[in-house]
């Protein structure tokens, strides 16, 4: 898992930037295009981009559609939006992009991604990654284990959703943010600014203490049997069943909190869980 903590990466003696998005690596198209193009001005290769992106929008291609914009580290040292596109994408982006690089950066390209590709085949190995991964950051083993279960519970909730005709991303974000605020009394944005997460790259659950994860996998859980049982279809059928899970772990965490006198949710955060300074900007490898 050491790999994944690198978000840069080095073709011939030239950076490209990286991120670890959507359980995928996203590369720079800027710091691509530099390399096939042999520049070194930043300015120069973003106005080739540009003049590139134009043309292929204008051909009709859906390159430029599939690359996101995220914020990755900039030569002034703060994070910028910048445009970047996954293995896939990038593949057709070189093709576009006359330069005796091509080749030779297809291969290196395939064999930086090829971390996932056995993964894939064996998704064993992705969890021993993570588990390497947070073992390194300094969380205690059975913080590591909850976690990893509560990634596969989520992966689980969203497999469902995917069947039940939820539109992706932004629809799973409202989903989420339903159970969150059901659990606990907050979205996901009010819990990460209660627990002083200061930028959108800290993960809330890589923050959140023994309780607020056994909760959170209560939460989904209850979600996806309950969306199974009610045969949920769309956006809002599934958004009543996320309520209704979210509640149940609500319950539960109100029982616990009256019978302990102890309140659940938590500010602790990273610093607390692992004795570590904080280290913002953290690009995680999962939900």
């Amino acid at each position: 898992m050491k790999s994944k903590d690198k978000a840069l990466v080095v073709f011939q003696g030239k950076d490209i930037r990286r991120i670890w998005y959507k359980e995928e690596w996203w590369f720079s198209v800027v710091d691509v295009v530099a390399v096939l193009t042999d520049q070194n001005d930043y300015q120069t290769s973003r106005k080739y981009w540009n003049k590139l992106s134009q043309r292929l929008r204008d051909e009709g291609s859906e390159v430029v559609t599939n690359c996101h914009q995220l914020k990755l580290l900039a030569e002034d040292g703060k994070l910028r939006e910048t445009d970047c596109a996954n293995t896939k994408t990038m593949f057709r982006i070189i093709q576009s992009i006359p330069s005796k690089k091509a080749e030779p950066f297809k291969q290196w390209l395939a064999k930086v991604g090829y971390e996932r590709v056995q993964e894939i085949e064996n998704p064993e190995l992705a969890q021993d990654r993570v588990k390497k991964y947070y073992e390194l950051k300094g969380y205690p083993k059975d913080w590591i284990d909850k976690r990893l279960r509560g990634i596969a519970i989520r992966q689980e909730l969203t497999d469902e959703w995917k069947q039940r005709n939820v539109g992706g991303g932004k629809e799973f974000s409202i989903l989420t943010n339903e159970i969150s605020k059901a659990t606990f009394d907050k979205t996901i944005k009010q819990y990460k600014d209660f627990k002083g997460l200061v930028t959108k790259n800290q993960n809330l659950r890589d923050n959140m203490t023994d309780w607020e994860l056994i909760l959170t996998m209560v939460g989904e859980k209850s979600t996806t049997d309950i969306t199974d049982a009610k045969d949920s279809q769309g956006f809002n059928e599934c958004k009543d069943s996320a309520v209704e899970g979210g509640t149940i772990a609500k319950h539960t965490r109100e029982e616990i909190e009256e019978k302990t006198g102890k309140k659940i949710v938590s500010k602790e955060n990273y610093v607390g869980l692992t004795g570590k300074k904080m280290i913002k900007d953290e690009v995680n490898p999962q939900q």
